[in-house]
């Protein structure tokens, strides 16, 4: 098997862009930092700006998918897509159309979900010539949908195999969310490293670093406040926004499968708050 450093060298010059729209991920090789909760309230704090927004499912388990609504098992999703895409795999396509994968959803919000197949994208894949590393790239630009959407919000899995390296090669910029601990610090030197590599092999433009999320943070444990303060050091001259305290808000709308903004009581006014600050962060920095 490839090692991630070959992956990444294989990764070709990327082709001129069709469409204005901006793709961003949220990431951390990391599991359980609230990457896809962040990745959910981010689209709707984006959607509630007037932009037009798609959010792409790139995780096997699908949770992104399922907050909103949707059993991708009782579907087509992005990896029949994906393999679709690939010519070499012909005798594994299947009859199915982006527009038939595409769900829409009741708060505007349009969603390719992810299923358990993607778990095997990287074996499938493994035989083909063309650069494998570029196939959600190659993919988003043969159908336009930059031109389709003002923003893509990707989650992608806490993982650092071909499914990340495919999604850091077609991004504009990441949100890193983390927790202040050791575990999630190492989660997120790793995933820098991988874009430490594309950097300087110049093998492609390396997406924008948008910010870091702490999320999880209670401010009451001296524990906490010591890591976190350790982390701001290491993250250097990266963005860092304001820390996520809101578990109970978080957990209430999960519940509901809600985002945030779906709720009018003046104790989710804060972390609303929060997110539409961090979508016009992250619009300013990707359209500047």
């Amino acid at each position: 098997m490839k090692t991630l450093w070959k992956m990444v060298n294989e990764i070709a010059q990327p082709k001129e862009v069709m469409g204005s729209g901006k793709i961003l991920a949220l990431m951390n090789q990391k599991g359980g930092v609230g990457k896809t909760t962040m990745a959910f309230n981010m689209a709707h704090a984006l959607s509630r700006q007037g932009k037009k927004v798609l959010c792409l499912d790139m995780d096997p388990q699908f949770n992104f998918s399922s907050m909103f609504g949707i059993n991708p098992n009782d579907k087509s999703h992005i990896h029949h897509l994906l393999i679709n895409s690939i010519k070499e795999l012909k005798p594994l396509h299947s009859a199915v159309l982006l527009d038939e994968v595409i769900q829409r959803t009741e708060s505007g919000i349009d969603v390719l979900p992810a299923g358990q197949e993607l778990s095997g994208f990287e074996l499938t894949v493994a035989g083909i010539n063309s650069p494998r590393q570029l196939i959600l790239k190659k993919f988003i630009e043969k159908n336009n949908l930059r031109a389709m959407y003002d923003f893509i919000v990707i989650d992608g899995p806490p993982t650092l195999g071909l499914l990340v390296v495919n999604i850091l090669c077609a991004v504009d910029g990441v949100l890193y969310p983390f927790v202040p601990d050791s575990f999630s610090q190492q989660g997120l030197k790793n995933i820098q490293q991988v874009l430490e590599d594309i950097r300087e092999m110049e093998i492609c433009p390396v997406p924008v670093n948008l910010g870091y999320i702490p999320n999880l943070f209670d401010s009451r444990r001296k524990q906490v406040r010591e890591d976190f303060e350790k982390m701001e050091v290491e993250l250097g001259s990266g963005k860092i926004f304001t820390p996520f305290t809101n578990r109970v808000q978080f957990t209430k709308a999960q519940a509901n499968r809600k985002s945030v903004f779906d709720f009018e009581a003046k104790d989710f006014k804060e972390i609303q708050d929060q997110f539409t600050v961090m979508a016009q962060s992250v619009e300013q920095e990707l359209l500047s």
